[in-house]
């Protein structure tokens, strides 16, 4: 199992310690380095400064959000940084919710997600393959676009610049079943929101049909530490907030993967505070045992054994989310 050093997306502002932290996991060996966004900051631009700052570690975004920009401008970023990183590139997607692509990106919610994905992987494989001239009869992602309201003028297109890379690696941020099991089938590698190592039967029958080399990089959250109740408070912070905050009280994607996890009773009373605007109440009533199952917190003796349980499974990349130095040199530790 590889180490990747999980960034995040920026809050107020930029964060003056992102380029030590990559700089760091690049000298304890860590394989990769990811960056996020939400509707603020960007994945691709903080990745970009990275890359320019060290010379080993991959660089992917995790994830970068498909409602954010067309298939081909996606691609175009991805070509562009591999080419300027020298081949370090992975390029983590995602679809989001309604509440972000329609309220932040301003535009539908495709009605059938499963379908919008796959269109848009196979007009970025095009893309980055350049075989011929990006074409596309798509329900959502047409190319040229053949749309009523169009000129008829648009002309299929090959990129212009080479790709460095044709099978550049593209994973998604899948969480329901049915988009889980499409993507063991169209990318190279699935990155789970929340992973369980002890509850593999959570994703058994959307994983039937894993083939040899496909990635599964999990993030959680790590921190070494005496007090675990206190190490867990981040951990419990993020959950309140995707599951209470990231989606609508009738559709909230984070909310059902709870449920799904073996707590749908505690994800919709985190919910009902949360959108009750009872913020900390939500946080609160994350449960520990669920915080604690799915990131790394604890005295050194402690995450070495809970470790173990994460090498033991599916896991090919664990994606660590943690600013503190001494947590990413133990675990690369542990982990060696």
């Amino acid at each position: 199992m590889r180490l990747g050093l999980a960034l995040g997306y920026w809050g107020r502002g930029p964060s003056a310690d992102h380029v030590p932290l990559a700089q760091e996991a690049e000298r304890l060996g860590y394989h990769s380095v990811w960056t996020a966004e939400s509707w603020g900051s960007d994945a691709f631009t903080p990745l970009a400064w990275i890359a320019a700052r060290t010379s080993r570690i991959q660089l992917g975004t995790a994830v970068a959000q498909m409602a954010a920009r067309s298939p081909t401008t996606t691609a175009m970023h991805a070509l562009t940084l591999d080419h300027l990183s020298g081949g370090r590139m992975m390029l983590g997607l995602g679809l989001s919710g309604p509440q972000v692509v329609e309220g932040w990106y301003g535009r539908p919610f495709p009605k059938s997600p499963l379908t919008a994905t796959r269109e848009y992987v196979d007009v970025v494989r095009q893309v980055l393959r350049r075989e011929g001239p990006v074409e596309l009869d798509g329900r959502f992602h047409s190319h040229p676009y053949r749309g009523a309201d169009g000129t008829g003028l648009g002309k299929a297109l090959r990129p212009i610049t080479h790709p460095l890379r044709a099978e550049l690696p593209v994973l998604l941020g899948a969480e329901g079943p049915k988009n889980i099991a499409q993507t063991t089938r169209i990318a190279d590698g699935w990155l789970p929101l929340y992973w369980s190592p002890t509850r593999p039967q959570a994703y058994e029958a959307s994983l039937a049909d894993l083939r040899e080399g496909f990635l599964v990089a999990p993030m959680a959250r790590a921190r070494v530490c005496d007090d675990i109740a206190e190490g867990l408070l981040p951990v419990k912070a993020m959950l309140g907030f995707y599951i209470g905050g990231m989606g609508h009280a009738a559709r909230n994607f984070h909310a059902d993967l709870m449920a799904r996890m073996g707590y749908e009773e505690e994800a919709r009373r985190i919910q009902e505070l949360f959108l009750a605007g009872r913020r900390q109440e939500a946080v609160l009533a994350v449960p520990d045992a669920f915080a604690d199952e799915i990131s790394l917190v604890g005295p050194r003796e402690r995450i070495a054994e809970r470790l173990e349980l994460w090498r033991k499974g599916l896991v090919t990349d664990l994606l660590v989310l943690s600013p503190d130095p001494h947590t990413l040199r133990v675990l690369a530790e542990l982990n060696s």
